[in-house]
């Protein structure tokens, strides 16, 4: 006579999933971490980056162990404009690190500084953007073509394109345009150019 006692134990047999072995459990983390990154490759490489700042060469824009977000994208198919803050590889380094600059001078234009104010072909450009005082002289200098005049906002603490180590910057060295700060989370804010 059957009580219906057996059905449910036919059930929950059914229902138990067998146990994995280590091998399909390596395996499936290992397939974890392989879809992470090949997801995470793609927006790092053309949506946007990470950054932290690293030193005062930005201020009063910027300051030191700030995090940012650069957008890659812009730049895929449109070049950098004056004033856009940006990541950079420097040229001769091998540290993997991006440095923050403000881009000052596009290709082919000739570039000087008087007492701090920037002169572009000659004619006067505004800096309407919080760096800190200075007085600094440089130039004249001509930017070649496809390259970018880059300064740090803090022109008395900053190895820039006014040194002879670093110079302007060619179009391919210019990884993003910083957009904001979102770290720490007091300090968030949108980079306006």
């Amino acid at each position: 006579m059957n009580n219906g006692s057996e059905k449910p134990a036919k059930d929950a047999a059914k229902k138990e999933k067998p146990k994995k072995s280590l091998k399909q459990e390596i395996f499936e983390w290992i397939m974890v971490f392989v879809v992470a990154a090949a997801i995470a490759l793609p927006i790092r490489t053309f949506i946007f980056e990470p950054v932290r700042v690293d030193g005062s060469s930005m201020l009063n824009t910027l300051t030191d162990s700030e995090f940012m977000i650069a957008t890659k994208f812009d730049y895929l198919f449109s070049d950098p404009e004056r004033f856009d803050i940006v990541i950079c590889n420097y040229p001769n380094t091998t540290d993997g690190m991006y440095r923050v600059k403000r881009v000052i001078g596009l290709p082919g234009e000739t570039i000087e500084l008087r007492m701090g104010k920037l002169y572009v072909n000659g004619e006067y450009v505004a800096q309407d953007f919080d760096m800190t005082p200075n007085s600094t002289n440089f130039g004249p200098i001509e930017v070649p073509e496809d390259s970018y005049f880059v300064l740090g906002d803090n022109r008395n603490n900053s190895k820039d394109s006014r040194s002879a180590m670093v110079g302007p910057l060619e179009r391919d060295m210019i990884k993003g345009h910083v957009r904001a700060v979102v770290f720490p989370l007091n300090k968030f804010r949108f980079i306006e150019d």
